[in-house]
């Protein structure tokens, strides 16, 4: 009798995450070893680990194998996360990948270090190696959610850097998916922001979402029938935050109004938006190189016959890279800059985030810090 559905719904996710991850790293790391050659158990007989442990080291001191992928799991100890990290460790003891974890202890909450010390011990317990709790501090720009996200991050980051991994895994759902889809379509900021998460981001694709297909409830029932304890965080009902209202508010009322299927749909959205949203950002990149003369600088007319969806994607491409923080870029910056274009009247330098400013000189688009 095969396991339960749930059970082998994550793991045939996470295994076709793991052959993607270990196919790209054979492929980077060159011909020398096959991606299907037999992988030796980390504390076999004679292997460097079992020795290092026989002579008394330390399991996250042992020593690399540089030709197998590390793939970490990012875990809160929630059931999304607990549910990954439990086909993380039973599909890789079948592949030809090493498995370790990570938690981050946010410091937002009484006791946060001891529940980082149990998801320590539950993820070891996983057999996962290496294992640790990272604390981080949050502070306040931004909000409190999009602070302890760039906290998480920074320290997913760091911790993917020091250990080598080639792969972090995410647990985000079906349903997360949605409720991004709706928290973009409220700040009207684009098509981008209807795409939700990507199925892998970050540098090189390093950040894996292999439950974006699988709603919530499946990765619950998976710790349920695995016996698998698991932890709520009292901040995902929490109503001062906006994702816990929507969670609980507005999907709710929107499945209520509408009828089942949704998240489904707000799903469906995101992949057909990133699909529209990548080959537009494909077209400015290339239209960019049409629109500037010889010194570099962007040429007013040549932007102005360009479509608006592509024009504001050129001008947001050479607002970066003039040093405009890609998170502080507003809709409402493009739509000034877009005017020096489309409405020119003899308007002032436009001051943007980043101390860069974009004015409109002899016929070019001049961008620059101040």
């Amino acid at each position: 009798m095969g396991p339960h559905p749930a059970v082998a719904a994550i793991r045939l996710a996470v295994r076709r995450v793991l052959h993607d991850v270990i196919t790209e790293f054979h492929r980077h790391a060159g011909p020398d070893r096959p991606a299907g050659a037999a992988r030796r158990p980390a504390h076999a007989a004679g292997s460097p680990y079992a020795e290092a442990a026989a002579a008394g080291g330390s399991l996250t001191a042992l020593p690399e194998r540089p030709d197998t992928p590390l793939v970490l799991v990012a875990c809160s100890g929630g059931a999304d996360s607990m549910a990954l990290a439990s086909a993380l460790a039973f599909e890789a003891r079948k592949l030809d990948v090493r498995a370790g974890g990570i938690t981050v202890d946010h410091n937002l909450q009484p006791g946060s270090g001891l529940r980082a010390a149990e998801v320590v011990t539950r993820l070891t317990a996983m057999d996962l190696d290496p294992v640790e709790a990272v604390a981080v501090h949050v502070g306040r720009e931004g909000g409190p959610e999009a602070a302890a996200r760039d906290a998480r991050y920074a320290a997913l980051d760091a911790a993917a850097e020091r250990h080598g991994a080639a792969a972090v895994l995410l647990g985000h759902t079906r349903d997360d998916q949605a409720e991004t889809v709706l928290l973009g379509l409220a700040r009207g900021s684009g098509i981008r922001s209807l795409s939700g998460m990507a199925a892998a981001s970050g540098p090189a694709g390093r950040y894996r979402r292999p439950f974006l297909q699988l709603d919530r409830q499946t990765a619950r029932k998976a710790c349920l029938v695995q016996s698998i304890p698991v932890w709520d965080d009292p901040h995902n009902i929490d109503p001062a935050y906006t994702r816990s209202r929507l969670r609980h508010e507005g999907l709710p009322a929107l499945e209520k109004a509408l009828g089942k299927g949704v998240v489904e749909a707000l799903a469906r959205t995101a992949q057909l938006s990133r699909d529209d949203a990548d080959a537009l950002d494909t077209w400015a990149a290339e239209a960019e190189l049409t629109v500037r003369d010889e010194t570099g600088r962007l040429e007013c007319a040549g932007l102005h016959a360009l479509p608006p969806a592509v024009r504001r994607r050129v001008l947001r491409r050479a607002l970066i890279g003039a040093g405009a923080p890609a998170g502080s870029l507003f809709a409402r910056h493009l739509e000034e800059v877009d005017r020096l274009i489309t409405g020119w009247r003899g308007q002032r330098a436009i001051n943007l985030p980043g101390r860069v400013e974009a004015l409109r000189q002899g016929g070019r688009l001049v961008i620059r810090q101040s």
